[in-house]
């Protein structure tokens, strides 16, 4: 079974060994097939609190770790510089 990956930006750090990260999607509308953007937040666990807001970082699906997360930071692809 393969296990699900994203690649997503950082939107909040504010919790403890919680981040928050913003997955865009683009798609055309069925009926108008504009292209239009979709994001999907996910709350990924970040055991070192290493990510910070705006981060680009990869996340992994793992077990439920609470009642909203179940995903998990496995790399940090570019870091913010501030």
């Amino acid at each position: 079974m393969a296990v699900k990956q994203r690649v997503g930006v950082v939107v909040s750090d504010k919790m403890d060994k919680t981040v928050v990260v913003a997955i865009e999607s683009r798609a055309p509308h069925p009926k108008y097939l504009k292209i239009m953007a979709r994001t999907k937040r996910y709350k990924a666990h970040d055991e070192e609190n290493k990510c910070k807001k705006g981060d680009r970082v990869r996340i992994q699906e793992t077990r439920p770790l609470s009642r909203t997360k179940c995903w998990e930071v496995i790399d940090i692809l570019s870091q913010t510089s501030s």
